[in-house]
């Protein structure tokens, strides 16, 4: 007999499957004999209340044994197979990959940027020294932006199947296996590089290639069919071309405007990035002194309307670090990560602005580059209020919502640094003003969030494309260029690696169907 359950229990029995095995045996009255196994389906926490419980769902087995659930990819020997251009090898791009392997056809990948091991010698540089790669940065580069990210694998997608399967794959190639349960999870930026590696060494066995630095610069079109790309000199075709070049790729969307290739303007949001001390967030949210060690660190998710528009965090990381993301010299951008322990004693989440397609009349003789325009500039306006190199232009929180200037500033984990600036004078009509209106709100839902032990930094700006580029919804394809199938989050259709991935597969499977 199965029956599926739901327990209660405190953060240390829950910690502890002998512990759940134990509490699952109170509840079902059965002896430890007749409990034959059991199988832990998803952890989630409630802290509504001041006693702090963890809500565990579990599959029982009584006086059974249950189907051995084994996860294994089909993958299938492609060296020979029909050829799929991949433009991008973030988690859309790499799951298409994968997928396509299954189904009998042959990735070939292009990533404009290095392996990740390379990349983390870039990444060390702007880090430490403020030098920038345009193609090998947090953005770009092998496993694209969520590689060296939190890792958060949380999602809305309604599509649970693929859900499950992406990760499945993710398991399949290194990663804990308590992202398959816990409500919310994730893997960490200290673990994600070595699980995209594995991946590449998946693509590869099965006979997919992969072309590392090879920024594609033009399409290769015929009667109104794309039959390739360009990189420099190299030419690669193939029977597709998915194109999941992120939403950082700008010159991605300059080549298509140049070329007249339609897309379409939409929303997007930028702001800040705001850091307190991760105690600071444990208190508030654990209704505590000092966080029970079988808690991990709090978490939190605001979000408010504000003149009608939606202020709200975005991308939120406990126990994490603000880092550095800009894909150019110029330009300043502030991005957050954690490691798989969330053991930093900051916290750090994105609070931004939701940015309409009318708020930006001024930059109209853009078209539909006007979003990215705004985005660019404000980025530039941003490098121009820091200090040297990748300094950051910051602010205390409530010096911020009183219009003060901070004459001094509390630690921060961004390691380039920070500097005091104005913020509340220079941040656009959009965006300013409204935060201030939307911190004050946020601390009546969460008491004493609103504190100048709290810093803001400037500016968080690749939230998500403000461009879309459109796709047919059974086909998938371009409506205006045939084989040519825009995915993840630079094509607009995902907001974060799950979604991403997921829609990378939805890709392959739609070349697979509309041969």
């Amino acid at each position: 007999m199965q029956k599926d359950i739901t327990l209660v229990l405190t953060p240390k029995e829950a910690s502890d499957d002998s512990s759940i095995r134990a509490a699952v045996i109170r509840q079902l009255k059965v002896s430890e004999e007749e409990l034959t196994a059991i199988r832990i389906l998803r952890k989630s926490i409630d802290a509504r209340h001041r006693q702090v419980k963890f809500n565990v769902y579990v599959e029982a087995y009584i006086n059974e044994q249950p189907q051995e659930i084994v996860f294994s990819p089909k993958f299938q020997n492609v060296s020979n197979g029909k050829r799929v251009i991949i433009v991008g090898s973030g988690p859309s791009g790499l799951f298409a990959a994968l997928r396509l392997i299954e189904l009998g056809y042959k990735p070939v990948i292009l990533e404009r940027g290095k392996q990740v091991n390379d990349r983390k010698l870039d990444i060390a540089k702007l880090n430490r020294e403020s030098i920038v790669d345009a193609d090998s940065n947090y953005a770009f580069g092998e496993g694209g932006a969520g590689t060296f990210s939190d890792g958060k694998l949380y999602t809305r997608s309604k599509k649970r199947g693929n859900v499950r399967y992406v990760l499945d794959m993710l398991i399949y190639h290194g990663a804990d296996a308590n992202i398959g349960v816990d409500a919310h999870p994730h893997i960490g930026t200290n673990k994600l590089p070595r699980i995209i590696q594995k991946i590449r060494e998946s693509i590869l066995d099965c006979g997919g290639e992969f072309h590392f630095n090879q920024r594609v610069d033009d399409f290769i079109l015929e009667g109104g069919c794309i039959k390739g790309v360009k990189a420099g000199d190299n030419s690669f075709e193939g029977d597709a071309v998915i194109l999941g070049t992120g939403h950082s790729a700008r010159d991605i969307y300059e080549l298509m405007d140049r070329k007249s290739i339609l897309m379409e303007a939409k929303a997007f949001a930028m702001g800040v990035r705001i850091e307190h001390p991760q105690q600071h967030i444990d208190s508030i949210q654990y209704h505590c002194d000092i966080r029970d060690e079988h808690l991990p660190a709090a978490s939190y998710n605001l979000v408010a309307q504000v003149e009608n528009r939606g202020v709200y965090s975005f991308c939120m990381c406990p126990g994490g670090f603000i880092v550095p993301a800009t894909t150019a010299a110029n330009e300043t951008v502030v991005n957050g990560m954690s490691p798989s322990l969330r053991n930093s004693k900051f916290a750090n989440s994105g609070m931004v602005v939701q940015i309409n397609t009318n708020d930006l009349s001024q930059y109209k003789e853009h078209g539909v580059l006007a979003g990215l325009k705004f985005q660019q500039n404000v980025e530039r306006m941003t490098f121009n209020n820091g200090g040297n190199g990748q300094i950051a232009p910051a602010q205390r929180m409530s010096d911020f919502v009183r219009g003060k200037v901070s004459h001094d500033l509390p630690e921060t984990s961004y390691h380039p640094g920070i500097i005091s600036s104005p913020m509340h004078m220079w941040l656009p009509e959009h965006i300013g003003p409204r935060l201030q209106q939307g911190f004050k709100a946020f601390d009546k839902k969460m008491y004493g969030y609103l504190t100048n032990e709290a810093v803001i930094l400037a500016i968080e700006s690749r939230t998500s494309s403000p461009i879309r580029i459109p796709r047919d919804k059974i086909s998938m394809e371009h409506p205006q260029i045939s084989r040519l199938f825009p995915a993840g989050e630079g094509a607009g259709y995902a907001g974060g690696i799950v979604s991403a991935a997921v829609d990378g597969l939805r890709i392959a499977e739609s070349i697979a169907q509309n041969k």
